[in-house]
C-alpha cells in the first residue's frame, strides 16, 4: 500500500503544480486585466489557443469566465495548500486534495461537455483535457483513501475501556 500511496502523492504533486502554473499563465488572462500580463504571455495564450484549437480559451464564453473566477478564488489557493500539505506530509492534505480534485473534475467536465457537444473537439485538444480528468480522479481517490492516524480522543477512549 505504501507504493500506491507514494505514486498517488506524486500524481497529486504533479496535479497541483499543473494548476499552479497553467491557471495564472493561461486561464486568468481571460478574467484579469490584460495590463497585468506582459506581451510574451499574451502571445503565448494566443499561440496555445491557435495551436491546440482551444476555441474556449480564445474567446471564453460567460460560463468559462465564471469557472475561471472560481479557480482564481478557490482552486488555485487549494492547489498551493495541497502541494505544501503533500510535500510536508500534513494530515489535512487529504482534504485539500479531495476538494481540489472535485473542483477540477466538475469544471473540466463542463468544459469537455461543451467541447464534445460543439463538434469542435480535436485530438490535440482532447489530449490536454482528458489527462486533467484522470489527475482529478486520482486526487479525489487520494483524498478518500488516505489512511489517517487515530485521533487523540479515540485513543483516550480506548485507554478508559481497558481500565
Amino acid at each position: 500500500m505504501g507504493v500506491v500511496s507514494a505514486v498517488a502523492d506524486a500524481v497529486v504533486v504533479l496535479f497541483s503544480l499543473t494548476i499552479m502554473l497553467s491557471f495564472p499563465l493561461l486561464g486568468a488572462q481571460s478574467v484579469l486585466p490584460r495590463s497585468l500580463y506582459p506581451a510574451p504571455l499574451q502571445d503565448f495564450k494566443r499561440w496555445y489557443a491557435d495551436e491546440f484549437g482551444d476555441y474556449l480559451l480564445a474567446q471564453p464564453p460567460a460560463f468559462l469566465r465564471g469557472l475561471f473566477w472560481l479557480e482564481l478564488a478557490f482552486l488555485w489557493p487549494l492547489a498551493v495548500a495541497t502541494l505544501y500539505g503533500v510535500l510536508a506530509r500534513r494530515c489535512w492534505a487529504a482534504t485539500t486534495s479531495l476538494m481540489a480534485g472535485v473542483s477540477t473534475l466538475t469544471s473540466t467536465s463542463a468544459i469537455l461537455g461543451d467541447i464534445l457537444a460543439s463538434g469542435r473537439a480535436t485530438p490535440r485538444l482532447l489530449q490536454l483535457y482528458v489527462p486533467c480528468i484522470v489527475l482529478a480522479v486520482i486526487a479525489i481517490l487520494r483524498g478518500l483513501c488516505s489512511c489517517s492516524a487515530p485521533s487523540l480522543a479515540s485513543s483516550a477512549q480506548k485507554k478508559k475501556k481497558r481500565v
